[in-house]
């Protein structure tokens, strides 16, 4: 099975044929292997300069990278959810980088100091970085929402029936850096370190997993690792194709839409070239109430998007220590 290449830059415009044409072509790869590739993106965003500008916070020096670190790796800073994470050994996942929010372009945002999804981003003292971020931070909510209402329309729904959830959205940007493995980050248990690939035996960099929550938007840096998982069982290696994005989809959403939108197992693997992406996962507001829509697939209990948000991430190794640091709200927020 391939992934799928679409032009989506008719769901930017009005109703056409082409648009129509473009939903259905976005619902069936959603709907079958759960993963596709993306072109027609609005702003420029992927050209090469603005990656660059991207991907300039790893050149930060050390001390730097350590005021932006997060709580449960420097004790003596106050962020704990958003912020920097370091390289860890002993681990199937072997990356560093640093998770950004919404503030990064809504400055209006008041963080509340009982809840950690609320938090500000520290950020680096980079002029051009923070405008390529904000930048991009802008052009993926805009290609998000635009993916929401595709999905929207093709299950038959008012195309603004998401609109809402997404508004005053908790969406993170991640910036990482995989880095070759060192024989000192692997763990006792070998074989959880390595996967075969065409007869081979590659090293994990990222273990395998489904995203937790909607869409993920990943810009590749043209170093290949990532792979998907077929409903058949094989792993076929994601392109990184220079000028496109790729897409897939979280548990939440394939919950949401009654099976209709699927999630798809992936990981990454490396080669020993040093590889970079930046992931932006389009997410809701924390207190959106997910509960089933009319039509799409059997009753679920309902479940409060930050409840379900910290209950996810806390359980990934950059997030390890924190889960007790935020309580369940419920669904009567």
């Amino acid at each position: 099975m391939m992934i799928p290449e679409i032009d989506i830059a008719s769901l930017f415009d009005g109703p056409s044929d082409a648009r129509d044409l473009v939903d259905r072509e976005i619902f069936r790869a959603a709907g079958e292997i759960g993963f596709m590739t993306i072109t027609g993106l609005p702003d420029d965003c992927l050209s090469r300069d603005l990656r660059k500008d991207l991907l300039s916070i790893f050149e930060l020096p050390d001390s730097e990278k350590r005021t932006l670190t997060r709580k449960n790796f420097v004790p003596e800073n106050m962020n704990v959810y958003r912020g920097w994470f370091p390289l860890q050994n002993g681990y199937p996942t072997y990356k560093e980088g640093i998770d950004i929010g919404a503030d990064i372009i809504d400055k209006t945002r008041v963080p509340d100091p009982l809840d950690p999804l609320t938090e500000l981003t520290p950020l680096p003292d980079l002029p051009t970085w923070r405008v390529a971020a904000e930048q991009y931070y802008g052009a993926m909510s805009k290609t998000g929402g635009a993916l929401m209402r595709s999905i929207a329309r093709a299950l038959s729904l008012p195309e603004t029936q998401f609109d809402a959830a997404f508004q005053n959205g908790t969406s993170t940007l991640r910036m990482i850096h995989y880095p070759p493995r060192p024989s000192e980050s692997f763990g006792s248990e070998d074989k959880d370190f390595w996967a075969e690939y065409k007869g081979e035996q590659r090293y994990l960099l990222g273990a395998a997993h489904m995203d937790s929550g909607f869409i993920t938007l990943l810009a590749q840096d043209g170093v290949e690792g990532l792979q998907a998982k077929t409903r058949d069982g094989e792993w076929i290696m994601v392109p990184p194709k220079e000028g496109t994005l790729t897409v897939n989809f979280g548990k939440l959403l394939q919950r949401w839409t009654g099976g209709a939108i699927k999630a798809t197992i992936h990981r990454v693997i490396g080669n020993g070239q040093r590889r970079y992406s930046v992931p932006f996962f389009f997410e809701p507001s924390i207190n959106t109430v997910i509960a089933p829509l009319e039509g799409c697939g059997e009753p679920f209990a309902p479940v409060l998007y930050g409840d379900h948000l910290w209950e996810a991430t806390t359980g990934f190794v950059e997030q390890k220590g924190i889960a007790h640091l935020r309580q369940p709200k419920g669904v009567g927020v």
